[in-house]
């Protein structure tokens, strides 16, 4: 054991020497992007990008066949990865380095070239190499380009993308089913995409994948994750599910009639396509996904006893896969294809050479852009022969008339084309309102810009689908061809209306639907941290809404506190008049206003103990006075009822006679100064309060009063406004007091609060005297009812 220590202790020693000395080591020249292009360090992007595409087209392993074409291939791509991306290139001039996981730091020397003058046999250890092979150089995605160019095509095929990195060892569990599963689908259509998450980090967190190895699918700009066993099956089947169901319809003996028909409904020619299988091959699905906005797909399973009249009214060759696509004839096809091995290729051409029915109908500007395209040169003039019609029965011999011209007449230079003037009423408003005709028309029409602008001109004598009528317009065309000038007037076209779009209802449930379904697939395969926004998004809104539910449950409780201690006493309730001018720019809150009674219960609370900045506005009363009182004072305040700051209370002076006498002695100002000058008229007759009102503020023991006004005669010391302000002459205090010992009559009484309205402007604007007390009088005196 001893030796074994030793020769281990040497080892360790060795190698540390060799880190120090390690420059005087001769080793393997590092890899340079600028010598690897053969561009200078100053070089622009333009002349690396251009130096690049030439060296890709010269080293590609298609084209050239040496046996170091790969090699150089994967160090060309390498290369340009590097140097095309700002940030590396810098970080690379600066350190040398290659890597954005890497420390923005140079290693020292000695263990930098001890790295690369040590040799391992990477099959001794059974590990594969872990940088990028050629099938993912070729595929890797930078952010630009997955925005500009991955995410417009993903509308037109699906894409598997893998999400990797270079030191994730399960990553390399996966390359062989990878690299088979590439090679079978991307002959079919999917495009394929490698996202290294050390070199796109933008990339990868836009993509939503935070952990490697990670496979997505992309189609229509949508993102899902795959999340089972990589399994070439697996993986296949993935693919197949991202793909909107019912693209190909299963035809049969008892459908194919019904199918071939509706190209009239739909506008989109027809392709059946024949062959032995009982599932659809996924590359006639991922053609029919291409081509859905322009042709519709139906599927013939030639081994089913279902389809064997269809087989034979067609003649197809049982041996071979066979396509057949039909325009406005469904009787003959307008084109065939058949072969042992259909080929992506042959079959793009065939469906895109035949998109467009011989006379489509305009259902939408897309369409009209295609078929009706803007003049770019003067060789390539395109003209549209247009017509205008109806969807009644009366076009019905117009139309097919029209239908009849345009097949005998197919020249590259004329597209025919129909529109409905109901669907369209912009488009053909347009069009006849100089003629001042109505339809059926034909319109020649050249498009010169993309904005709208069009030379035009309309058929004269109109469209009946006579020989004359089709006489007439071959001659126009010949004209047309020769002498441009031919087309007279100009015009603005307007957008075209989309006639097949969806209503925003029924696009507003698919959303919803996808979210659902997308949130319970993440849910299901526990992806939080894609999941994490939405979460927090349903909590937030969750918690306000509860928050909002609980916080209106306990204010309505607050408020219906006074109702439950209302319930010992008599209703104390006045109901005010709905037609009552307010003064007040404040909207009520009720329809009534709540005046509760100052008891020995209620009195602490309702002004001893009420809260900051909270006001109790108190009538003072009698007995006799108590109804024609509250009914009057309802009506003044009810227009400030919606504060929630003022309360409204009264009190009976005829059971608590010293409370008022307690507060005026309390705060000596408040009391009238001509009253307090008559001593003996003030000790021999009691004060008469009735019709008083006060502002209490218990918090911080001040309040205000306001004092009746009558409009009759009265005792000087009640002729006081709610301005608190003396303004009695000396000539009434001349008048005979007898009036004030006089028994008011119930006139007078309602006419004591004329002005309390007012008064309450001022307690709103805060601009009454206050007069302060040092201590609230308590209600213990209860003077029996007489």
């Amino acid at each position: 054991m001893g030796g074994w220590s030793v020769f281990v202790t040497c080892c360790v020693w060795a190698i540390f020497l060799l880190a120090l000395f390690g420059d005087s080591l001769a080793s393997a020249p590092e890899f340079d992007p600028y010598k690897v292009l053969g561009v200078s360090r100053h070089a622009s992007q333009a002349e690396i990008k251009k130096v690049y595409k030439r060296l890709v087209r010269e080293w590609h392993p298609d084209k050239n066949k040496s046996p170091g074409a790969e090699d150089m291939f994967i160090k060309i791509t390498k290369s340009y990865e590097i140097l095309s991306n700002e940030e590396r290139r810098s970080n690379y001039d600066r350190f040398g380095q290659m890597d954005e996981n890497q420390n923005f730091a140079r290693a020292p020397q000695g263990f930098r070239h001890f790295h690369d003058s040590f040799y391992f046999d990477e099959s001794f250890f059974h590990f594969p190499r872990t940088s990028r092979d050629f099938t993912d150089s070729k595929h890797h995605l930078h952010y630009n380009q997955y925005i500009t160019e991955v995410l417009p095509a993903s509308f037109k095929r699906p894409y598997l993308i893998k999400i990797t990195s270079e030191w994730c060892f399960t990553c390399i569990h996966i390359e062989p089913v990878w690299k088979d599963t590439v090679l079978e689908l991307e002959p079919l259509g999917v495009g394929i995409g490698v996202v290294d998450i050390g070199y796109e980090r933008q990339l990868a967190n836009h993509l939503g994948a935070h952990r490697t190895p990670s496979i997505l699918g992309l189609i229509n700009g949508k993102v899902t994750f795959f999340h089972y066993a990589v399994v070439r099956e697996h993986l296949r089947q993935f693919v197949e599910s991202l793909l909107p169901q019912k693209l190909v319809e299963k035809v049969t003996d008892n459908s194919y009639l019904e199918f071939l028909n509706s190209w009239h409904e739909e506008n989109k020619p027809r392709v059946l396509m024949f062959d032995v299988a009982s599932n659809i091959p996924l590359l006639y699905k991922l053609t029919a996904f291409a081509f859905k906005d322009y042709v519709q797909f139906g599927y013939v399973d030639m081994g089913l006893t279902q389809t064997s009249k269809v087989v034979q009214r067609f003649n197809i060759n049982t041996y071979a896969p066979t396509m057949l696509l039909f325009k406005e004839n469904t009787d003959k096809p307008a084109d065939v294809i058949q072969a042992r091995g259909m080929k992506k290729q042959i079959i793009d051409e065939f469906v895109s050479n035949n998109r467009f029915l011989l006379v489509p109908r305009l259902v939408n500007q897309k369409l009209f852009d295609e078929l009706c395209p803007v003049k770019q040169f003067h060789r390539r003039r395109k003209y549209c022969v247009l017509l205008v019609t109806g969807e009644g029965e009366q076009f019905v011999s117009v139309n097919e008339a029209f239908f009849d011209f345009a097949s005998s007449n197919t020249k590259e230079v004329v597209r025919f084309a129909y529109v409905y003037q109901r669907q369209q009423q912009p488009l053909c408003d347009t069009l006849l309102k100089k003629e001042d005709t109505t339809p059926p028309q034909v319109v020649l029409l050249e498009r010169r810009s993309a904005t709208g602008r069009v030379l035009y001109r309309t058929v004269t004598d109109g469209w009946n689908g006579s020989d004359d009528d089709k006489h007439r317009l071959h001659e126009q065309l010949e004209i047309l061809q020769r002498d441009p000038s031919y087309l007279t007037h100009d015009a603005m076209l307007p957008e075209l209306n989309n006639e097949f779009a969806s209503m925003f209802l029924i696009q507003w449930i698919n959303a919803a639907y996808d979210y659902l379904s997308q949130f319970y697939f993440d849910l299901l395969y526990s992806n939080w941290r894609e999941m994490m926004p939405v979460l927090s998004l349903i909590f937030s809104a969750l918690f306000i809404l509860f928050g909002t539910v609980i916080i209106q449950a306990f204010s309505e409780s607050g408020e219906d506190k006074p109702t439950k201690q209302k319930a010992t006493d008599p209703p104390k309730t006045a109901e005010s008049s709905p037609g009552q001018e307010s003064t007040s720019s404040r909207p009520p809150k009720k329809n009534f206003v709540e005046v509760t009674e100052l008891t020995d219960i209620t009195y602490m609370s309702n002004l001893v103990r009420l809260k900051p900045g909270h006001i109790n506005v108190v009538l003072i009363l009698t007995d006799a006075s108590k109804q024609v009182l509250l009914r009057k004072f309802a009506k003044e305040v009810y227009s400030f009822s919606g504060s929630q700051t003022l309360h409204y209370s009264f009190l009976n002076v005829d059971k608590h006679s010293q409370w008022m006498d307690s507060l005026m002695e309390s705060a000596p100002d408040a009391r009238p100064s001509d009253c307090l000058d008559e001593e003996e008229d003030f000790t021999s007759n009691k004060s008469d309060y009735t019709g008083h009102v006060l502002a209490l503020n218990g918090h911080k023991k001040y309040f205000c009063i306001f004092r009746p006004v009558f409009t009759g005669e009265e005792a000087e010391c009640s002729r006081w406004s709610e301005e608190d302000a003396p303004t009695a002459g000396p000539s009434k205090a001349s008048r005979s007091r007898s009036s004030s010992r006089q028994k008011a009559t119930t006139l007078e009484i309602h006419h004591k609060l004329d002005r309390l309205g007012l008064w309450m402007e001022r307690l709103m604007e805060g601009t009454l005297p206050r007069h302060y007390v040092p201590a609230w009088p308590g209600l213990d005196t209860i003077t029996p009812q007489k």
